[in-house]
């Protein structure tokens, strides 16, 4: 037993470190991390070492406890004055967006497939979620507009909790399904009762974090993720929407003044890292690689019905009223959310509820379901910068979190950003005491050439440098603003009426 125990703990850490080292080759390839993890769960698998791997129902356990985890993460490190904006597109993505997504892929897979409705129906529901991990694994390398990171974000964020509650509800006997009133009825019922139980678990933790007087500054964090999953198992034991819950409670504790913010953030990220690298391995493991082959030409249809037609659809649908206010949503940005739906660990781990539940064709819907997300998670992987910089919605001056653990920044309330100088950004030649910081923010560093500097208010600015800026939370939105003035229209922003809103450019 110990030996057999060594050995499990010896392979553990050696897939976990190798996990670890793939994220830097991932970047450089400009693939998901995800799809190295699927792949090395499938050479450790049946076809290549030879672990032998099964148990679809452990699998879609273990998934869900991951997606927990991951869906808390996003709502933790989600900016309340950032996803504001974007809420009801976002609501409406998750909620009209799934629909439509559903019926297109479910209409055309059941004509072009010969397959029955409530499979065909299952294959729209299963791919109808974008994926947390994924999402927010690419966007944070790919500079585009604020808002439109937000709306994709809190979209993947949120849809998760429809499209469960639709695949359960698919996957029991027509029989016991019910009406469709009642089904309706249902997912309402789950929808709202799961964002009331988030709301609770969310305002009720951070006042009792606010007033406790923990001994170690290592329980916050503990605290913060314990509350989450606390929304989770409270949404479930309701038969509310548990995964809704957790995003709701994620970003009211991670938008209020807690002790130890910064280590409660830091900690929920690597936590995520460790459920996204537990859960692609875990799913590598279960797909069999000798029935992948049948599997490769029904998932190149569907992804292209997926991604040609029903995605489209649905942001049309989702978004375009929105695009009728002032500021609204052009034509281009909904070109590039179309594109940008990404497809990860969520559809795998979903494909294992009709398959645990013996729905007839649930075998062959998880092995389409694997290799359309292998194939059109790298394709749009790969093609989404040279998409955002073709459709016109980078913003590569736009500044991003560094997540710095340092007490004085911690005591302070303080946030440091990080600003890059592209080429073509009017930051170029301007002086540091012309970017007309606010009050609270400061340029603390200028890293240029290799070295780096302190800057005194004269230092002139120059493409490629990269600024460390410490601003306190109360202003960091207005320095943001200003930042953002200042690279589109230059140390005179102000005089052009640019104030640097999150817009179209």
């Amino acid at each position: 037993m110990n030996h057999e125990l060594n050995v499990a703990l010896l392979i553990g850490a050696a897939v976990l470190l190798i996990c670890v080292g793939a994220v830097r080759l991932s970047v450089r390839l400009g693939l998901p991390s995800l799809l190295v993890y699927l792949m090395l769960g499938v050479i450790l698998g049946e076809a290549g070492v030879g672990i032998q791997f099964e148990n679809a129902e452990l699998t879609r356990t273990l998934g869900i406890c991951a997606l927990v985890v991951i869906i808390a993460e996003g709502g933790l490190t989600a900016r309340w004055s950032t996803l504001r904006p974007v809420l009801g597109p976002a609501i409406a993505l998750s909620t009209v967006g799934v629909g439509v997504s559903v019926a297109v892929v479910g209409v055309v897979v059941h004509y072009a497939l010969g397959i029955d409705w409530q499979l065909a129906l299952l294959y729209g529901a299963v791919l109808s979620s974008t994926d947390a991990a994924a999402v927010f694994s690419t966007l944070r390398r790919v500079p585009v507009r604020p808002r439109l990171a937000a709306l994709l974000e809190a979209e993947s964020g949120i849809n998760d909790a429809p499209v469960v509650i639709l695949v359960v509800l698919l996957s029991a006997p027509l029989a016991a399904s019910g009406s469709w009133y009642e089904q309706v009825g249902l997912v309402v019922y789950e929808l709202i009762a799961g964002a009331a139980v988030g709301l609770v678990a969310g305002f009720g933790g951070a006042w009792a974090l606010r007033r406790a007087a923990l001994p170690s500054a290592g329980l916050y964090p503990l605290a913060a993720i314990g509350l989450t999953v606390l929304a989770y198992a409270g949404g479930a034991v309701v038969h509310a929407s548990g995964f809704l819950a957790v995003y709701v409670a994620g970003v009211v504790l991670g938008n209020a003044r807690l002790p130890h913010r910064r280590a409660m953030l830091g900690f929920a990220d690597g936590l995520a890292w460790l459920a996204q690298i537990g859960l692609f391995v875990l799913l590598g493991l279960l797909v069999s690689p000798g029935e992948f082959g049948a599997a490769v030409l029904p998932a190149v249809v569907v992804g292209l019905v997926l991604v040609l037609l029903a995605r489209p659809l649905s942001v049309l649908v989702s978004v375009t009223p929105f695009s009728l206010e002032p500021n609204g949503f052009t034509l281009r940005e909904q070109g590039f959310l179309s594109w940008a739906g990404l497809r990860g660990a969520v559809p795998v781990v979903l494909a294992t509820i009709p398959l645990s539940a013996g729905v007839p064709g649930a075998q062959v819907l998880f092995n389409v379901v694997f290799a359309l997300v292998v194939i059109y998670t790298a394709a749009q992987g790969m093609t989404l910068p040279p998409a955002a910089r073709r459709l016109g919605v980078t913003a590569p001056a736009e500044p991003t979190d560094l997540q710095v653990e340092a007490a004085p920044l911690e005591r302070m309330g303080a946030d440091l950003l990080q600003v890059e100088v592209p080429p073509g950004s009017k930051l170029n030649g301007v002086h540091v005491d012309e970017l007309r910081l606010p009050v609270g923010a400061v340029v603390t560093l200028v890293l240029r050439d290799g070295g780096a500097f302190v800057p005194a208010p004269e230092t002139r600015l120059k493409i490629r440098d990269s600024l460390l800026i410490v601003t306190t939370e109360q202003v960091r939105d207005v320095a943001e603003r200003r930042l953002r003035a200042v690279s589109r229209r230059g140390r005179l922003a102000r005089w052009f009426a640019e104030h640097g809103e999150d817009r179209r450019q």
